[in-house]
Formats: structure tokens, C-alpha cells, sequence
């Protein structure tokens, strides 16, 4: 009997699928491999139960969105865990993973932990006043994390941060999950990975959420593509493009730029158009035909 449902975890070749009969242990038709797609986590799928927990996959259905790494799919929020503390969050890590979900069509929500041991707000105000969502928690005293499950509901997740920021200890204090943590090094200042795969968990309060490795499964020119649409995944540019003396501006260095002037009058943050700069070097480097090839 076929059914749908969503793959929670994808491991050595099995997919395991929450549908109405339970969790289902699958294996991908033959199919899947000759026409290259590859099912994801978080994706919507047709099973076809065999018994006994065990089921076949057959369709994979229509995405909202996916991204390469962590292999992930339908995402509603993109979820950054940093830190003002050891380790300190480089505010170009969050701009990276911002830009993805921005152009992938979820929304980021900035989630500054540890916040019972540094006070400073650097960070909330930068994103705040970028106009993203930016909540305070600590995962140790509590702090924020009624806040943060409220923001969850309804949605799917994806949970992602530098290692040692606490992603794991928040996702213990959101639902008493057992995620193995680790200790930040004193040495290096920051943690060791300890997500090594993506899973799909629900809160109690039916919101569903992914833990996923750091910030370094994100390869930012896979996942962006070309130079030319970076400047539409930073939203406080939007009121200023095409206000640009030059059709073509690339927002950089250019005389008469809307962009660079609202950086100037302090109307857009320096550290989030010196990200944007960064970014379109890096992605400069990538010829036409490989992001038409993507």
C-alpha cells in the first residue's frame, strides 16, 4: 500500500520515513540513481509499505527548496546559532548562511546563545537593524528558549552555527532531545563537530527541526551560484538597487553607487556590505558556465 510521507533521516543507504502507519525503514527504487536524484532529508515522498517497518521509495515530490550541504530539503527557516563568546561568532559566517537562505526562499532567524555570559549585543544589532528576527538565549539558565519555540512553530527548520556555539545543548533545552555534545576547546575556542548527519526531529510543540553540521558543510558558491544575484540575498540592499549611476553596479567600489552611499550614511551595516564584498570576489572566480551548469 502506497503512502506519503517525510524521509526523518537519510543513513548508509536508508531512508527513514515518517508516514501515518510510523516510521518506515526504505530503500530508494533503482530508479532514483539513473535519473541522478538523490532523495533528501526533509523531503515529501511516495512510499510503498512492504511490512514488518520495512517500505520502498517511490517519488520523491516537488520541493520548495534544497540545498547541497548538509543534503536538506524544504526548508521553511534557517535557524543560526552564534555566539558573542568563546567561540565569538565572525559575523561573515552568519552573512554566508543568511545569503543562502535567502535565495533558496526560507527565512533566517539569528539566534544568539550563551547570552548568561556575555551581554553584548554586537550582534543583535547588526541583524536587527537588517531586519531579521534576532532572539537572546542561554541553552544553560533558559533564557529565551520559550521565545525561540515559539518562533519554531508551524515550520521547518534547519538548525546550523559554528562548532562550540551550542546547537545542540539549545536543541536539549527546546525538548530534552539526547544529542551528544561536546566540549569547546580551550586550545582552538571552539568545539568539536558532533552532528554527523542531518536528522529531522519534532518538538513538542509539532514544530520540526533539523540539526546539521557547521557552518563549513556550507559551500557558498555552490549554494549561491552566480555574482549577479548575491546582491538580491541582502534584503537592506533592496530599497537602493537600481538607483546605482551604472545599470551594471556591482556595489563594491563604484562612483555613484545607492548601495555604498546608504553604507555611508550608516542607513545599511559596514560589516554586512564588507560580507557582500567578500562573497562577490569569491564568487567572481567562478566562470559563467560553471553556475549555468548547476
Amino acid at each position: 500500500m502506497s503512502s506519503e510521507g517525510v524521509i526523518m533521516k537519510a543513513l548508509s543507504g536508508f531512508y527513514y520515513v515518517k508516514t501515518d502507519e510510523g516510521i518506515l525503514e526504505c530503500r530508494a527504487r533503482g530508479k532514483f540513481r539513473l535519473g541522478k536524484l538523490t532523495p533528501l532529508v526533509g523531503d515529501r515522498v511516495i512510499v510503498e509499505s512492504a511490512g514488518d517497518g520495512k517500505g520502498v521509495l517511490e517519488q520523491v515530490l516537488p520541493r520548495k527548496n534544497s540545498f547541497v550541504r548538509p543534503a536538506v530539503a524544504n526548508i521553511d527557516q534557517m535557524v543560526i546559532v552564534a555566539s558573542e563568546t568563546i567561540p565569538v561568532t565572525d559575523p561573515f559566517l552568519i552573512d554566508r548562511i543568511v545569503a543562502i537562505a535567502e535565495l533558496r526562499g526560507c527565512e533566517p532567524l539569528i539566534v544568539i546563545n550563551k547570552c548568561d555570559i556575555s551581554e553584548d549585543t554586537r550582534l543583535k544589532d547588526i541583524y536587527s537593524k537588517a531586519g531579521f528576527r534576532t532572539l537572546m538565549v542561554s541553552a544553560v539558565s533558559g533564557f529565551g528558549i520559550d521565545s525561540l519555540a515559539d518562533a519554531l512553530k508551524g515550520k521547518v527548520n534547519a538548525f546550523t552555527g559554528n562548532s562550540g556555539v551550542g546547537k545542540s545543548s539549545i536543541l536539549n533545552a527546546l525538548n530534552d532531545f539526547r544529542i551528544e555534545t561536546g566540549e569547546v576547546s580551550g586550545k582552538l575556542g571552539r568545539g568539536r563537530h558532533t552532528t554527523r548527519h542531518v536528522e529531522l526531529y519534532t518538538l513538542k510543540n509539532g514544530a520540526v527541526i533539523a540539526d546539521t553540521p557547521g557552518f563549513a558543510a556550507f559551500d557558498s558558491n555552490e549554494e549561491i551560484g552566480g555574482k549577479n544575484e548575491l546582491q538580491f540575498a541582502f534584503r537592506e540592499f533592496k530599497p537602493f538597487l537600481g538607483r546605482c549611476q551604472y545599470r551594471d553596479c556591482a556595489h563594491i567600489k563604484e562612483q555613484g553607487c545607492a548601495v555604498i552611499e546608504a553604507v555611508d550614511e550608516g542607513k545599511i551595516c559596514r560589516s554586512r556590505h564588507s560580507s557582500y564584498v567578500r562573497l562577490y570576489e569569491q564568487l567572481k572566480q567562478i566562470k559563467d558556465w560553471e553556475t549555468k551548469k548547476k
